[in-house]
């Protein structure tokens, strides 16, 4: 009886061990890796509102020597989502247990179906699909155009730069613009934007001059709008909505009469075209405001010219200049009223960065000129200046006939300077012009640097005032 027992013991054993590795062969006949994809933003680059609906694809790729078990697909608008999926040959907007073999592939069709001129959609519709494989979420972006505007944008998937959306000519400003992730001027390309026309930059947005020509030339009574894409009326003035303007060693560019708003930095100049000795960036008659960051961005030794600039209600700095630049401004405006007021002044200039190696890099300030400015905010002083010193660097810093918030200003670099409060009408609603009582501080204007009108196109008086606006 003992060696009966015995015998069924072994045999129970044996089969244990055997279950237990054929259980354990059938688990690592799948890999631990994560999927690949065609694309990783499928974009339906027609306007779908005027005809109904339109089917798409990318492929899901297995790049691994095992095959791979994907345990959940999900559309993440659910059955609200415009998008339609059909994954494998089944249609649905979730699936399980998806297996992949090593190596090969599986074709997503996405359909979009929008319903005909919906003028109440958003300018971009989106939605994702997310794959969760082993534990780990990988998402591909969806995306079409919901309204008849004219759309930009760039496929990073295509490789060699093909899929970049590059832009010359002139943009027609029949119908508003919108910029979705990038649209680049590209090197010795020029693209000229005119009076009236409207610009949307979808979140992360960025409309990129790189090495090209960049002319934005509105009106005083017809500007070029420039913000978000979120229209509601809640998003009106919410900052951070796109990331901005950015010149990358531009040729020399203008901006004239423009509104930028709600963006991370409104306009970033990096560095020059070495080619060129004139102005990397001319601008003028110009608001930029609610921005997260910073208004006016220089870095790395741009040569910029301003004048009738408005900047204000900016998360940091109004003006920040890094790593030094050439410029002047004329009846400019930078101003420490915005959610970060008080904790960092208006302007900020240095002529050294820091990189993430440790590096310190020092440049030069061949000319740094505010004539006829207002340097001004709500509480603490709203001018920084922190620079090396070494030898032959020129540093060259002038204020003349200005306002600016800072205590000392007995320095040899301030002339005719006063940090009295100008007296704007209502600087909490964004209302920067003058009151009449603010006529002995503000009437301080050299006419040597003075503009002939001011930022709304009035013709200024003899003498004029400081700032963007003058006293009617």
């Amino acid at each position: 009886m003992m060696k009966l027992v015995n015998l069924f013991l072994g045999v129970a054993i044996l089969a244990s061990l055997l279950f237990s590795n054929s259980a354990c062969k059938k688990k690592n006949l799948f890999g631990d890796g994560n999927l690949n994809f065609s694309t990783d933003t499928l974009i339906f680059d027609t306007v779908f509102t005027t005809i109904g609906s339109t089917t798409k694809y990318f492929k899901i790729y297995n790049p691994q020597n095992k095959a791979l078990k994907i345990t959940d697909v999900q559309l993440m608008g659910g059955s609200n989502s415009p998008f339609k999926l059909n994954l494998d040959g089944l249609q649905g907007t979730s699936f399980s247990d998806l297996e992949i073999e090593k190596g090969d592939s599986l074709f997503c069709f996405v359909e979009v179906k929008l319903s005909v001129n919906g003028q109440n959609l958003p300018l971009i519709v989106e939605d994702s699909v997310r794959f969760r494989t082993n534990g780990e979420d990988q998402y591909v972006k969806l995306a079409v155009w919901g309204q008849d505007m004219y759309y930009h944008y760039s496929d990073f998937s295509i490789p060699n730069g093909l899929g970049l959306n590059l832009n010359e000519g002139t943009w027609p400003n029949d119908k508003p613009h919108v910029i979705f992730n990038r649209a680049f001027v590209d090197s010795a390309k020029t693209l000229n934007i005119i009076e009236g026309t409207k610009i949307h930059l979808h979140k992360g947005a960025i409309l990129w001059n790189y090495k090209g020509t960049l002319n934005i030339d509105g009106a005083y009574n017809n500007k070029v709008i420039i913000q978000g894409d979120r229209l509601e009326g809640s998003y009106q003035d919410v900052p951070g909505q796109y990331y901005g303007i950015y010149l990358q060693e531009a040729r020399p560019s203008i901006i004239n009469n423009a509104v930028i708003k709600n963006s991370i930095a409104g306009i970033h100049v990096d560095s020059r075209d070495a080619a060129f000795n004139q102005n990397t960036l001319t601008i003028s008659n110009t608001e930029i405001f609610n921005a997260a960051s910073y208004g006016l961005f220089l870095f790395n030794g741009p040569k910029v010219y301003g004048e009738n600039v408005l900047v204000h209600s900016t998360g940091v700095h109004s003006l920040l200049v890094i790593q030094g630049a050439d410029f002047t401004f004329n009846q400019c405006n930078f101003l420490g009223y915005g959610s970060g007021e008080g904790s960092t002044p208006a302007v900020g200039i240095s002529n050294h960065y820091t990189n993430s190696q440790g590096t310190t890099m020092v440049a030069q300030i061949p000319n740094a000129n505010f004539n006829n400015c207002v340097i001004y905010g709500s509480t603490g002083e709203h001018l920084a200046i922190d620079t090396i010193q070494t030898g032959g660097l020129t540093l060259n810093f002038h204020f003349r006939n200005s306002v600016v918030l800072k205590t000392d200003l007995s320095n040899g670099m301030f002339t005719y300077c006063s940090n009295g409060n100008p007296l704007f009408t209502n600087p909490n609603s964004n209302n920067f012009k003058f009151t009449s009582s603010a006529s002995s501080l503000s009437n301080n204007a050299n006419q040597t640097y003075s503009t002939a009108q001011d930022i709304s196109g009035q013709g200024r008086n003899s003498p004029p005032d400081i700032g963007v606006y003058d006293i009617p």
